[in-house]
């Protein structure tokens, strides 16, 4: 018998379930003149765009956050070159018409405890809006608050631009 044969464990793993978030790569390197442009001409001709893109340096690296338009194979290609990366989840929102509309995602999320991390805009405006990229500490119970806020997520398949490749 193989391990785990016959066992009612569910071994799904988060990438398994319908999970409507983003994922966002950081990729480790030097800090020295030219590193961003390396990293991020490798996506030239592939069809792959750079959704968001957040940068904090010190001394001796760098760490640039990228989201982009097709997770799955901008993985594939930072692998191949040989890049530290760690992947992690974030939670894109598509910011509401009216005045002041990013306190209104502040205040849902400050409403249910939930702290926000990392945020950034996104580059690219699914439907045409403007959006944020937010790590937060719990990112389920900010997307059940948000949802029934009636903001509207933004998922990868928001990223996804089919025109190009």
């Amino acid at each position: 018998m193989s391990i785990g044969e016959g066992s009612d464990t569910n071994l799904n793993t988060m990438r398994g379930r319908d999970f409507p978030a983003i994922r966002q790569f950081t990729v480790f390197m030097e800090n020295r003149v030219g590193q961003l442009l390396e990293v991020v001409r490798r996506f030239e001709g592939t069809g792959i765009r750079v959704a968001a893109l957040s940068i904090n340096d010190s001394a001796e690296c760098a760490f640039v956050r990228l989201v982009l338009s097709d997770c799955e194979r901008g993985r594939e290609l930072l692998e191949r070159a040989g890049l530290a990366i760690i992947e992690t989840d974030l939670l894109g929102v598509e910011l509401p018409d009216g005045p002041q509309p990013l306190l209104r995602v502040c205040t849902a999320l400050l409403a249910a405890e939930i702290n926000i991390i990392q945020a950034y805009p996104l580059l690219s405006r699914p439907n045409g809006e403007p959006a944020v990229a937010l790590m937060v500490d719990n990112i389920d119970l900010a997307m059940d608050t948000l949802n029934n806020k009636g903001f509207r997520m933004i998922t990868e398949g928001d990223l996804k631009d089919d025109s190009i490749e």
